[in-house]
């Protein structure tokens, strides 16, 4: 058996623009094409060192810090790229893009990043379209199936700064979703406040369900247009929890529609005879400070909405 690739033992220097970043990160984006489960299995070993002493996967690098990785014997990197009608597809959706980050109105059914059974997400195509920019990297993820805005930082001081401002919500980000839920909605506005609890079932699937166990969980739904069996809906999130609008929707009793997870299976086989196949949920607009600057960004809904509404 031939010997597989590896690296040999590498010092890395740590310099601004690798500041405050976690160490799992770091390594993650210096070890491209070795398993997550390796790298953290390095980390608890103590086979990464930092200035010659262990440190703990949260650890945030130091100007100066001296970084020893250790030799890792490689898997057969695979180094194939995703379809290029994809990575045009990806690279078509920026919406709004300056010096700090870009913005991407994400189509549905293409997930955020690779996974088990995913080789390429939005960020390994966006990187793939743009192999010189120096930093892209995720501030956040919405669901496969959800569409709208996604933020991407360029560089490490933005990605610090908005991961703050995601962690605190509603007082340093504001995030408005549109949504269209089975049944028409009865009274106005709603302030739906019900702790979510994440299950993993022995499935391996997972699953959010509402339970006083959970962590507190705060949606405002506001009712924008009717039709027949459906309402579109505005909906203000005040905390970011897994599957959020989609658990408080079914509770309450409007699922969203086309949700194959939490959503009506009838009323969506239904749907999709009539050619609409995809979850009507939508990161429409993100407001928000960085540096100074106001960002406003609003990600129109496609066609396919109007279609279905009327």
């Amino acid at each position: 058996m031939s010997d597989l690739p590896h690296h040999g033992v590498q010092i890395l220097e740590i310099n601004t623009r690798n500041e405050q970043q976690r160490l799992d990160n770091f390594l993650l984006s210096k070890l491209k094409g070795i398993p997550k489960s390796r790298v953290y299995k390095l980390l608890r070993s103590g086979q990464v060192r930092v200035n010659k002493g262990r440190k703990k996967a949260d650890y945030r690098l130091k100007v100066g810090d001296l970084v020893r990785i250790p030799p890792v014997r490689m898997a057969e990197i695979d180094d194939s790229k995703a379809p290029q009608h994809l990575v045009d597809k990806v690279s078509q959706s920026v919406i709004f893009e300056d010096p700090q980050l870009l913005v991407l109105n994400k189509p549905t059914g293409i997930a955020v990043h690779s996974g088990s059974n995913l080789k390429f997400g939005v960020i390994e195509m966006l990187r793939q379209a743009r192999p010189d920019a120096e930093m892209l990297e995720l501030v956040h993820r919405l669901d496969r199936e959800t569409s709208g805005c996604l933020v991407i930082a360029k560089t490490l001081k933005a990605l610090n700064q908005l991961h703050q401002h995601f962690r605190d919500k509603a007082e340093h980000m504001q995030k408005i979703y549109r949504a269209i839920v089975m049944g028409r909605w009865q009274g106005g506005e709603k302030n739906i406040d019900l702790p979510l609890l994440k299950n993993t079932p022995r499935s391996g699937e997972r699953f959010v369900e509402v339970n006083p166990a959970g962590k507190d969980a705060r949606s405002l739904f506001t009712p924008l247009q009717y039709k027949d069996d459906m309402s579109l809906m505005e909906v203000k999130l005040f905390t970011g929890r897994t599957h959020q609008i989609r658990v408080h929707a079914q509770a309450i009793g409007y699922p969203v529609v086309g949700d194959s997870k939490y959503g009506d299976k009838s009323f969506n086989k239904e749907l999709k005879r009539n050619g609409f196949k995809r979850m009507y949920l939508h990161a429409y607009k993100l407001s928000f400070s960085l540096d100074g600057q106001n960002y406003n960004i609003c990600a129109p809904l496609d066609n396919e909405w109007d279609q279905l509404m009327q």
